[in-house]
């Protein structure tokens, strides 16, 4: 229960709340609107101050790190577990509460600060403290722990906050609030398993990691990283069988030490081989000639020559003809000289040519044992650059491994994450069937809080789905933002009852005037009502800031009196002064 909240700021109004229902109302000046100044009346303030003493974040923005309430300390008087306690926290020193109050029944004992005379607790451990106090929940959670219940997810259902988007749906508090935090946190405080709406969004993170995973792949996004499975084994098979063939060959390599004279010498047998062969050709073209000359070289016909005289009747002397007979002779002599001499030369030629092609078949002899010894082996420089190939296949082989490895994970999760949400699905089902009383007594609840506003009843629908707990609300007509705020009006007050009777709830609940926008005047009046009484017949407490433009004057009942109901103090934005804080700014 909240008792009173106050300041040290002169200007503040001091609030005392009462059992049961509650109405800080606030007077709206006539064509007045929320925007004409930072705070206004001060009703949606009222809900930042709750939020701000049970452990809110206070950023730089906060209205209570303005210049004007920087250095005020604000104090709420409130019931923490079953005993009464006084809360205090400044913007100056937003990370440190002030209490004051039985610290040794805490499950966190806060410090005694001798000097001032009170405790002092840090932020995160106040919200650990009302965790634990007021809902159950670890004092110190585990490190591990993810996707599970927090305090201010929990409280921010009991006190909703405009700012927030918190008056758009009733299983959201917030519009930035994920889909795992309601499924949490709802299941938390009907009375489910919370765990499996966790697990839920454990498989979500996963899938998501395969889904991206999975796109990337088939786009190219991650480049050689991942493909197809049976591409990477294939290519496996073929940088395996290069590895087998290096080895093979580093196996039966020899190093040599003169591998790099041999080969020189090789090359030089070689040219020596091309040149004989060269000078071969040359010989026998000069033997192809000296044979045409020998054939072309004959002794001439002298006899020709006589018989010409004769005919012309010349009569030779007898020593013309003798001499005539000399020089036959002598030519024949000539011609007999020449042969000899090209049959000579013939013979040396081939004398020649037979010696190169000799040498030749010694100097290839010798080449091919240079060659047969160099295929054996090879040189050092040779051999290590062998060893590094066959280091970078090796490599590559292991990171083809590795690729295939991940790409069959990649493919086979899927399956697997299908068999893991029919089973998560299953345990759900399983848990709504075996909780049945718990559902039915929230759809029932809420039945009868959306009867007493409405002549269709509303409902409540708690369903199994394959996304995790499915909490869907319906009242007839609920397309209008009345109807929905109204719908939220019943899921918080069906909330808050069902969590209340599990000792999993703050006592009180809170609704910002901003949840009666839209709403009929008559349902608005109703709902005051049902507050009141479901209030004071469950135990807890109701508070609401409304306009006192926008407060019913009728449709109650006719022993309901809804002024008696209005907080002492009353606020104002028609002065300066008749806000909440008594200041502008």
């Amino acid at each position: 229960m909240m008792r009173g909240i106050s300041s040290d700021l002169a200007s503040f109004k001091t609030l005392t709340f009462r059992p049961g229902l509650n109405i800080l109302l606030a007077d709206k000046s006539e064509g007045a609107t929320d925007r004409q100044s930072r705070n206004g009346a001060g009703k949606t303030s009222f809900v930042e101050m709750v939020h701000f003493l049970c452990g809110s974040n206070a950023p730089k923005d906060s209205i209570f790190r303005t210049p004007a309430l920087i250095d005020s300390t604000f104090e709420i008087i409130m019931d923490v577990g079953d005993d009464e306690y006084s809360i205090a926290r400044s913007g100056k020193k937003p990370s440190t509460i002030i209490l004051n109050g039985p610290a040794e029944n805490l499950p966190i004992e806060p410090k005694f600060i001798e000097d001032e005379g009170h405790y002092e607790i840090s932020n995160e451990n106040w919200k650990a403290t009302l965790g634990a106090c007021w809902f159950g929940l670890d004092a110190v959670p585990k490190p591990d722990d993810k996707n599970t219940p927090t305090f201010r997810s929990l409280f921010s259902y009991f006190a909703r906050r405009q700012g927030s988007g918190a008056f758009q749906t009733p299983v959201q508090h917030s519009r930035l609030q994920q889909l795992w935090d309601q499924q949490v946190a709802i299941s938390y405080l009907l009375g489910l398993d919370w765990r499996i709406a966790s697990d839920f969004q454990r498989l979500r993170d996963k899938e998501k990691i395969v889904k991206e995973l999975g796109r990337a792949a088939r786009s190219g996004g991650l480049g050689t990283i991942f493909g197809r499975a049976a591409d990477i084994r294939t290519r496996l098979a073929v940088a395996e069988r290069k590895i087998e063939r290096l080895s093979s060959r580093l196996k039966s390599f020899q190093v040599i030490n003169e591998y790099r004279e041999l080969q020189e010498e090789a090359n030089g047998i070689t040219s020596r081989i091309n040149k004989l062969g060269e000078e071969n050709f040359i010989d026998q073209g000069l033997i192809d000639d000296l044979k045409a000359s020998l054939v072309e070289e004959q002794e001439p016909d002298l006899s020709d020559l006589g018989k010409l005289y004769e005919e012309v009747g010349v009569v030779l002397p007898d020593m013309v003809r003798r001499r005539f007979d000399e020089v036959k002779v002598f030519h024949r002599t000539i011609i007999e000289n020449r042969r000899s001499h090209l049959t000579s030369e013939i013979n040396s030629a081939s004398q020649r040519i037979q010696e190169r092609e000799r040498a030749q078949s010694d100097l290839d002899a010798r080449r091919q044992q240079i060659m047969d010894f160099l295929q054996s082996g090879g040189a050092l420089e040779q051999y290590t650059a062998m060893r590094e190939e066959l280091g970078r296949a090796e490599a590559e082989v292991e990171s083809l491994r590795q690729k295939l490895t991940a790409a069959e994970t990649l493919e086979s999760s899927r399956a697997e994450l299908d068999i893991e949400r029919a089973r998560i699905v299953q345990a759900l089902r399983d848990d709504v069937h075996e909780r049945q009383d718990i559902v039915n007594e929230a759809i029932v609840t809420f039945e009868e809080l959306s009867e007493a506003l409405y002549e269709n009843a509303g409902s409540l629908t708690i369903d199994a789905t394959a996304n995790g707990p499915s909490f869907e609300v319906k009242i007839e007509g609920q397309r209008s933002k009345g109807i929905t705020n109204m719908q939220i009006f019943c899921f918080d007050l069906m909330l808050l009852e069902l969590s209340n009777r599990r000792g999993r709830s703050p006592g009180f609940l809170i609704h910002d005037s901003h949840l009666f926008d839209g709403v009929d005047e008559r349902q608005v009046a109703k709902a005051l009502q049902l507050g009141a009484d479901r209030a004071a017949k469950h135990g807890y407490q109701y508070i609401v800031t409304m306009n006192s433009d926008v407060l019913p004057n009728d449709g109650y009942r006719p022993d309901f009196d809804v002024r008696s109901y209005i907080l002492d103090t009353t606020l104002t934005d028609a002065t300066e002064t008749g806000g909440l804080f008594g200041l502008r700014f």
